[in-house]
């Protein structure tokens, strides 16, 4: 049998051109419709069940535009969402470029050293003013950073489109023969700024502005979790984009439980971290947490390998980690979709960019410490880890794909969870709650954690 390459699944991931195409054949979506309120009322009955009684979700919340629609509204643009993380924007000029959810925005440290979200809409006749390509060849001062999509340096704005000149704040610079417009001031006319602020290195975006707490107010229970890491301090080294055929929550759902590890990782991760192992902590109204403890003849090889001045992991080991953040990952899940994984060597980040009820943009990284930079062996060990992330990913993105495509069939079945999947149930207590208007464990008593715990 032939093996499944990269290729293949990033060929495989690209999105349908219309339904009924593309990742899903010429399958129609044989489910019946059901309206929002009718797939928020079932979410709000299955995630009052308990643990032990817990089942999937009906399949429209994965595939229903409508219900997409809610979340966009209801989830995701009057909450926090993390861009970038500073490293990605080391000097002043430096941007990104990000579509999230119909805005096209960018990520900017300013001269004054600010880091801004600016939206790229011109406010003189809406044009994108860093179109893809960041405008005609030699009609703009942006540079391109090489091997990064949607990345570069500049030194001011400039709208292909009638040349109005932007500062790196937002401010209008210049725009020619507006002389004889009435009453025009060139300094209302600036471009718009979303609210964002820095928390622990990451860069957070709130669209609409109304999120009710700051992003350290929010994270505040998650912040002593990840705080050995010092992930402010950290470089972003490792990038990969992927235009993935399924729906966020099929993703996140697959990122937190480790139940999988006795399928899609039973050769990677399974033997270092058997599932059975895996637990989740008790329930938080901002986030999941998860722990993947290694095997202990795993961990007393480790120790052998490292008394001989050797290495196991990829990357030098944290420094300052206690000895159950040592020897295991853990998953993070802040709500809506801040997703990581802490690691003995590093901190990878995915950023996850909803696009559609079966589409979305992924970019899945690496951060480590100054330290591993400086390492002589740093740019194989960089090449090594990069490698092993992307190989890692393609055991989650065949799986993901696969669900997507169950979920718009008549065979599909609204299954049973095992305790080891109480993040999936986490989940849906969390679309639950925001349903009702509130948080997980403002009105519900909070779920414990697994096992001794």
């Amino acid at each position: 049998m032939k093996d499944v390459t990269e290729s293949d699944i990033r060929e495989a991931c690209l999105p349908a051109t219309s339904p009924g195409q593309g990742y899903r054949g010429t399958i129609p979506n044989a489910q019946p419709e059901l309206s929002v309120s009718e797939i928020l009322e079932e979410i709000q009955r299955i995630a009052d069940l308990p643990l032990s009684q817990s089942t999937t979700l009906p399949a429209q919340a994965y595939t229903s535009g409508e219900f997409f629609n809610w979340e966009v509204e209801n989830i995701f643009k009057n909450d926090w969402y993390a861009v970038a993380h500073i490293s990605q924007l080391p000097e002043a000029g430096d941007f990104i470029n990000l579509d999230l959810l119909g805005e096209p925005m960018i990520a900017v440290k300013d001269k004054d050293g600010q880091y801004r979200i600016l939206s790229r809409v011109c406010p003189h006749r809406a044009m994108d003013i860093m179109p893809p390509g960041f405008g005609h060849d030699g009609h703009s001062p942006a540079e391109v950073r090489e091997g990064e999509s949607g990345c570069g340096k500049t030194r001011f704005f400039l709208c292909p489109y009638h040349f109005w000149t932007f500062e790196l704040d937002g401010q209008l610079k210049a725009c020619a023969e507006m002389g004889e417009a009435e009453d025009f001031i060139r300094d209302d006319w600036k471009l718009r700024e979303f609210r964002s602020e820095v928390w622990n290195g990451f860069l957070f975006l709130n669209l609409d502005g109304k999120a009710p707490q700051t992003v350290a107010e929010k994270y505040a229970s998650l912040n002593e979790s990840i705080a050995p890491w010092k992930t402010g301090e950290m470089k972003l080294i490792s990038s990969n984009e992927w235009d993935c055929a399924f729906n966020w929550k099929v993703l996140g759902e697959n990122f937190m439980e480790s139940y999988h590890h006795a399928g899609a990782h039973s050769k990677t991760l399974q033997p270092m971290m058997p599932a059975r192992d895996t637990w989740t902590e008790e329930e938080k109204p901002s986030h999941i947490r998860c722990h993947l403890p290694m095997k202990e003849a795993l961990r007393e090889e480790i120790k052998a390998l490292e008394e001989k001045g050797k290495r196991w992991d990829i990357f030098p080991p944290i420094e300052g980690l206690n000895e159950d953040e040592r020897f295991e990952w853990g998953l993070g899940l802040g709500f809506p979709l801040f997703t990581f994984v802490t690691t003995p060597d590093s901190f990878i980040w995915y950023r996850i960019e909803p696009l559609g009820p079966d589409r979305l943009k992924l970019l899945t990284t690496i951060l480590v410490p100054d330290s591993t930079l400086e390492h002589p062996e740093y740019e194989s060990m960089k090449e090594k880890g990069n490698q092993a992330a992307i190989d890692f990913h393609l055991e989650d993105m065949e799986v993901c794909m696969a669900v997507q495509r169950g979920l718009y069939t008549s065979g599909y079945q609204r299954g049973r969870l095992s305790h080891l999947e109480m993040p999936i149930w986490l989940i849906q207590r969390f679309l639950a709650a925001r349903a009702r208007g509130t948080w997980p464990t403002l009105d519900r008593a909070p779920a414990p954690a697994q096992g001794n715990h």
